[in-house]
């Protein structure tokens, strides 16, 4: 069938497109290449380089009916979200709402969206977080996502657009741009492989949850699957402290260069654990990637394309 990936050049859409092109699908991607890559981009697939708010994005709709439309585009910066909220704005909500308007109008069958889970739940008392906490998102990035899932809420309900909203954790792997703020992984071992100091802001005892790409795709795969409509924590279930995550990945490398230490960044979370247990009940999906098998694979790739 034809599917639409928005930021399908990206590092997250460019593992989605290159499964579903695998699988026989008919994949047409759009992309500004603002932060997606050329060479990410799979032959296969249709490519129209556009932004989600560009007035050709209805001819690319009627040309194609896309059936499905998995939503990755989106302005991805915390610390760009607190410096520029209007930008972050216009990007996540207006830009998405765009995107609805045509999926309504053309049809679709269902929209998957790849949403955030930390940055919408915020400091969470309860870890790992489940689906059931009430969001409070502590900065204009967490608050744009969840306001578009509750558009997406919104037009199932009134135009019935059946919806599935992946709430990402601290996703890694093959194609992260080091240059990307929420990419520290890529950030780690870029730095690492090249002798470069590494910078922790804070004392680095905060905790994420990191999910390696692959796994993330096989969760938007079975999202396009199910029946199910609603939001959907996709992590580990695990908390990782940034210290020993460079730790693990210096340890990999064989490096023994010291991260320094920066100032902490206004918005972000200290603490961050997705509970996973919906997803792993109603879409039969879980994580199969260890972090260290992850971090290997990542490493590996590095070594090959950086």
């Amino acid at each position: 069938m034809n599917i639409l990936i928005t930021g399908g050049a990206g590092f997250i859409g460019s593992h989605l497109a290159d499964k579903l092109i695998e699988k026989k699908h008919k994949v047409i991607i759009i992309d500004d290449l603002s932060c997606g890559k050329i060479k990410n981009i799979n032959k296969s697939a249709k490519f129209y380089k556009i932004n989600i708010l560009s007035s050709s994005l209805a001819s690319i709709f009627k040309k194609y009916n896309p059936e499905i439309v998995f939503h990755h585009a989106a302005q991805k910066n915390v610390r760009t979200s607190i410096d520029n909220p209007a930008k972050d704005a216009k990007i996540n909500i207006l830009g998405g709402l765009y995107l609805l308007e045509c999926c309504k109008n053309y049809k679709i069958k269902k929209f998957i969206f790849a949403s955030t889970g930390g940055a919408i739940y915020g400091e969470s008392s309860v870890l790992p977080t489940p689906e059931t906490k009430i969001p409070n998102p502590d900065s204009p990035y967490g608050i744009s996502k969840l306001s578009f899932e509750r558009y997406l809420r919104v037009f199932y309900k009134i135009h019935n657009i059946k919806y599935i909203a992946l709430r990402y954790s601290n996703v890694y792997g093959p194609r992260q741009d080091p240059k990307g703020e929420a990419g520290v992984i890529a950030i780690f071992i870029n730095n690492l492989l090249k002798n470069k100091k590494c910078t922790i802001f804070g004392n680095g005892k905060q905790t994420r949850d990191y999910i390696f790409v692959h796994d993330i795709v096989r969760a938007n795969i079975l999202a396009m699957q199910s029946n199910k409509i609603g939001e959907f924590n996709i992590g580990t279930g695990k908390q990782v402290s940034v210290n020993n995550l460079f730790a693990q990945c210096a340890k990999l490398i064989g490096s023994n260069i010291q991260a320094n230490h920066g100032p902490v960044v206004f918005g972000e979370v200290q603490k961050s654990c997705l509970n996973i247990k919906k997803a792993k009940q109603e879409l039969k999906w879980q994580p199969k990637i260890i972090l260290n098998q992850g971090l290997q694979r990542t490493i590996n790739w590095f070594k090959k394309n950086a």
